[in-house]
C-alpha cells in the first residue's frame, strides 16, 4: 500500500499488536452532561485523563468546522454548524514521546446545526444535532504520503503542537484497529467482540476504500473488510443485527460478520450497546453489481445490433431476484415480522406524503409532479380502508445494484444498514418485502439513465429507447426470479410496488440535489413517469 513493500509493513503490524497488549484503560473522569434527548444514549467520558471534554473540543472545533462538511458521509451539508460536544473519547494509542510515533484517538462527537426551517421574531433558529464517529491520528510530523488526510493543527489545548489527521488513511493505525478486533475486550468506552468460532488473521495489510459511501471501509488483505459507521444512532445497527441473524440461518447469500465493536453500557443499563463498526469476510474478485450493470448498458448503447449486454445481464437479473427472495425468506424465519392493517398502512402512506412535501420544498422541480405522485400514497392508504392486510418482515432496506456482488458461487447481498438518512428505529421495523424489490427496480432504471447521460459521445437516436428497454427487461427478469424462489410475484402487488418505488424516487431526488446535482435528472424523470402512472 502507498508503494511500500511487504517487508515495510510487518514491523508495523508487530508494533500495533504490542501497543494493544500494553494499553490499559485509564481512570475515568466524572460523568458529563448528556446533550441528547434520547435516554438510551449513555455518555462515556474520555479514558485518557488529559483529554477532558471541554479542552479537547475547544481545540478541535475550528478544525472540524471546516473539515466535516467536506466529508461524503457528513449528513448535515447545507446546514450551518453551531457547536460541538464530546460524547465519548478513548485514546486507543498514545502519541510517542517524540511525537514521531502516531497516536490514535477515538471520538464520538455531537455536532449541532441550525435547521433549515424558517423562523421569525426574536426566537433563535431551530436546531438539530447528529453524533459522528471520528478516528483521529495524532502526530508531531505528518508523513508526506498522508498529506491528503490532514485535518489541521490545534492552536491550543492538550493537542497543541500535533497534527490531526484522518487515522484510517494511515496503515499503521488501521492495522492497530484490526489488532484490537482480534483481541476481544473493553478499552475506555469501547467494547470489541468477535463471533463465536471466528478467527481474524494477523498481519493483514490495510487499504482505505475510496468507494463513494456514507461510511468508511477498510479492506485488510484479501480476508476482511471493516465498515466504520460515521453517523451514529443509539442501538444495534441493522448491518450487524441482520447479518448475524442470517449467519445463524446458514444463509450463504450474505457475508457473515467475524467481529465488531460497540459502546460500553454503564453498569445497570439494560439497553442495547451502540454498534460502531463491523468486520466481515471480504470477497476478492467479486464483480460489483452496479459496475457490471453499467458495462452491460454501455454495450447496448454502443451498438444497436449488439444484444449481448441485454440478454446476458437479463439472465443475471433473474438470478439476483432469486437471491433476494432467498435472503427475504431467511430473514422471515430468523426475526419477528408483523401484519400491517389500516392504521399502519395509513401511517405508512402519510409518512411518504410528508417526505414528498419536504423534498418538493427543497427541490422546486419536483413541485410539478407532486399531485400525481400523491396518488400512489393515497392508493396505499386506501388498501387499509378496504380491509387489506399486508405482511411485513425485516428487509435489507436500501437495496440496489451497488449493494450486490457477483461471485463464483452466485450473487451476494451486502450493506444491510438501511437508508442512513432514516432514523435507526424506523430502519429496524418490519416492512413489506416488496419495498426492497421496488428499490432494486429503481436501480435498473438508474443504471440505464446514468450510462445514457455519461456516454462519451452523443447517443444515436435509438439509444434512449434501447436503454429504456434494457431497464424494462431487467426489471421484469428480477421480478420473475424473485417469484420463482419466493412465495409470490411482486408484480401482483401493484399498489405497494408503485408506492414504494415512488417513495424511493422522492428520496433519490433529495439525495441527488444535496450530494450529486448532476445526477438529479435521473430521479426527476422517474418521478415524471410515476406521477403519470395509474392503477
Amino acid at each position: 500500500m502507498d508503494g511500500r513493500t511487504s517487508s515495510d509493513t510487518k514491523p508495523r503490524c508487530r508494533t500495533a499488536a504490542a501497543a494493544i497488549r500494553e494499553a490499559r484503560p485509564a481512570r475515568s473522569a466524572p460523568r458529563g452532561k448528556d446533550v441528547m434527548s434520547d435516554t438510551s444514549w449513555t455518555l462515556h467520558v474520555p479514558a485518557a485523563p488529559h483529554l477532558s471534554a471541554g479542552t479537547t473540543m475547544n481545540a478541535l472545533a475550528p478544525l472540524l468546522h471546516d473539515w466535516l462538511p467536506r466529508q461524503r458521509w457528513f449528513a448535515g451539508k447545507g446546514h450551518r454548524i453551531t457547536g460541538f460536544s464530546l460524547r465519548s473519547g478513548t485514546e486507543l494509542l498514545p502519541v510517542g514521546g517524540t511525537g514521531r510515533t502516531p497516536g490514535l484517538l477515538h471520538l464520538l462527537v455531537e455536532v449541532e446545526q441550525a435547521a433549515a426551517a424558517q423562523h421569525s421574531g426574536d426566537r433563535p433558529p431551530p436546531r438539530h444535532s447528529d453524533c459522528y464517529q471520528l478516528l483521529l491520528g495524532l502526530t508531531g510530523v505528518l508523513a508526506p504520503h498522508l498529506a491528503h488526510a490532514r485535518i489541521g493543527r490545534p492552536e491550543s489545548g492538550p493537542l497543541e503542537g500535533l497534527t490531526v489527521y484522518e487515522a484510517m488513511h494511515d496503515p499503521r493505525l488501521a492495522g492497530l484497529l484490526l489488532e484490537r478486533l482480534r483481541a476481544p475486550g473493553s478499552l475506555g468506552g469501547l467494547r470489541f467482540r468477535r463471533s463465536a468460532g471466528s478467527a481474524v488473521p494477523a498481519g493483514l495489510t490495510p487499504r482505505f476504500s475510496t468507494a463513494e459511501q456514507s461510511n468508511t471501509s477498510i479492506v485488510y488483505g484479501d480476508s476482511c473488510i471493516l465498515k466504520l459507521f460515521r453517523r451514529i444512532s443509539p442501538g444495534r445497527n441493522p448491518d450487524l443485527e441482520l447479518t448475524l441473524a442470517l449467519a445463524r440461518q446458514g444463509c450463504s447469500r450474505v457475508p457473515a460478520p467475524t467481529a465488531w465493536f460497540e459502546t460500553v453500557r454503564p453498569r445497570g443499563d439494560r439497553g442495547e450497546p451502540t454498534t460502531l463498526g463491523v468486520l466481515q469476510h471480504y470477497l476478492p474478485g467479486a464483480l460489483d453489481g452496479w459496475d457490471w450493470g453499467l458495462a452491460a448498458v454501455d454495450t447496448v448503447l454502443g451498438d444497436r445490433r449488439d444484444r449481448s449486454g441485454d440478454e446476458a445481464f437479463t439472465a443475471e437479473s433473474f438470478l439476483l431476484g432469486r437471491a433476494t427472495a432467498e435472503v427475504h425468506s431467511a430473514l422471515a424465519r430468523a426475526l419477528p415480522g408483523a401484519v400491517l392493517h389500516r392504521p399502519q398502512l395509513e401511517a405508512l402512506a402519510a409518512g411518504m406524503a410528508e417526505r414528498l412535501d419536504a423534498a418538493a420544498a427543497a427541490v422546486p422541480a419536483l413541485v410539478h409532479h407532486r399531485a400525481g405522485l400523491r396518488t400512489a400514497f393515497a392508493d396505499l392508504a386506501d388498501l387499509g380502508r378496504r380491509g387489506r392486510a399486508v405482511t411485513a418482515q425485516r428487509i435489507h432496506g436500501d437495496l440496489h445494484l451497488g449493494q450486490t456482488l457477483r461471485t463464483e458461487d452466485g450473487w451476494k447481498l451486502i450493506d444491510f444498514e438501511g437508508e442512513p438518512a432514516r432514523p435507526l428505529a424506523e430502519r429496524r421495523m418490519p416492512q413489506p418485502a416488496v419495498r426492497d424489490v421496488a428499490a432494486m427496480l429503481r436501480s435498473f432504471d438508474y443504471a440505464a439513465r446514468w450510462s445514457e447521460m455519461t456516454a462519451e459521445r452523443p447517443p444515436d437516436p435509438g439509444a434512449c429507447a434501447r436503454a429504456a428497454r434494457w431497464a424494462e427487461v431487467n426489471r421484469a427478469a428480477f421480478c420473475a426470479g424473485y417469484a420463482e424462489a419466493g412465495d409470490h410475484d411482486p408484480r401482483d402487488e401493484h399498489v405497494l410496488m408503485r408506492a414504494f418505488e415512488t417513495d424511493k424516487a422522492v428520496y433519490e431526488v433529495l439525495y441527488e440535489a444535496r450530494n450529486r446535482p448532476s445526477w438529479l435528472p435521473i430521479p426527476l424523470a422517474a418521478c415524471a413517469r410515476l406521477a403519470a402512472a395509474r392503477r
